[in-house]
């Protein structure tokens, strides 16, 4: 069973920029097109940004310009870097392929406010 962990959530403030990680405890990583979703407050979970194992990239309209998504496949990761960070942003961030495969890790939390 392949164990997802992601790290790097934290409180900042609106224009900040975070950086989100996400490690799988499975070497076969890079079969699998990867992605972030996003679960605001009172929301379903929702799809952020996907990189396929050749690294081409896809982004939901709302993060497009501010937030990229890189993978390390020798390392096993997947990270988020997340511009201009807004307070529609704040969530918790999950990683997990795309069309999700895995069982959901436990998250990291976002928060953008002032």
């Amino acid at each position: 069973q392949v164990q997802l962990v992601e790290s790097g959530g934290d409180l900042v403030q609106p224009g900040g920029t975070l950086r989100l990680s996400c490690t799988s405890s499975k070497n076969n990583f890079i079969y699998y097109k990867m992605a972030w979703y996003r679960q605001a407050p009172g929301k379903q979970r929702e799809l952020d940004a996907s990189i396929s194992s050749g690294g081409v990239t896809k982004y939901g309209d709302s993060v497009k310009g501010r937030f990229r998504i890189s993978r390390d496949n020798a390392k096993n990761t997947v990270s988020l870097l997340m511009n201009s960070l807004q307070p529609e942003d704040t969530g918790l961030y999950f990683c997990n392929s795309y069309p999700p495969t895995f069982e959901w890790g436990q998250g990291t939390q976002v928060t953008v406010s002032s």
